[in-house]
């Protein structure tokens, strides 16, 4: 029963990197629509 909250603390740091990477890719892709709009000017 003593794993039981390693393993919780693993879901939640895992969860959380998850999101982490989900937001830079998200902002990557979005600083890359800037630059091509500003070249389309």
């Amino acid at each position: 029963m003593k794993f039981i909250p390693a393993v919780v603390v693993l879901v939640v740091s895992v969860m959380l990197a998850a999101c982490n990477t989900v937001e830079g890719v998200g902002k990557d892709v979005q600083s890359g629509g800037k630059a091509i709009e500003k070249a389309a000017q």
